[in-house]
């Protein structure tokens, strides 16, 4: 009977183990952010406003923000992603260039879809074009006033927020 008791013991402790290891590990998770890799893809635009994923006030109608695909969150809590900590995307297509901070999540978008706002994505094409295939876009490091800074410049003064 001490060996059954023992072992529900155990048993009983493996989730709390689990939770603690994925607890201490989830610091690891701007890792995953790659920083000024050049990816491919394509872009929509939305509207919406409200709270954006990152737990702030977005009016995707007039500012300018992009959503980016659900596949590059790697926390249990967006708002504190390390997506929202001053990381902005890059987008460039046919000579035209915007970059804009990360502010929300776009659920039904694959690693590659960019989900910009009404106002960036009209710099880039006409609104009633309303998807841009082949663009390139990379996720950058943002200072202050939106200005790209390299990997390795720290960044001072407040961030994007």
């Amino acid at each position: 009977m001490h060996a059954i008791s023992k072992n529900l013991r155990i048993l009983a402790g493996a989730p709390l183990a689990a939770a603690a290891l994925i607890a201490l590990t989830a610091g690891t998770a701007s890792a995953a952010i790659p920083i000024n890799t050049p990816m491919s893809g394509k872009a929509t635009y939305y509207n919406d406003a409200g709270y954006g994923a990152c737990g702030t006030q977005i009016n995707a109608s007039n500012q300018m923000l992009v959503a980016v695909s659900h596949t590059w969150w790697t926390s249990a809590n967006p708002n504190n992603d390390p997506l929202c900590q001053g990381i902005s995307v890059k987008v460039s297509y046919q000579g035209k260039t915007v970059t804009v901070p990360v502010r929300d999540k776009c659920p039904s978008c694959d690693a590659g879809h960019l989900d910009l706002s009404q106002p960036a994505f009209a710099q880039l094409a006409p609104l009633g074009q309303g998807v841009i295939n082949g663009l390139t876009w990379q996720f950058v490091k943002a200072g202050l006033n939106g200005r790209t800074v390299e990997l390795s410049e720290p960044v001072t003064g407040s961030t994007i927020g």
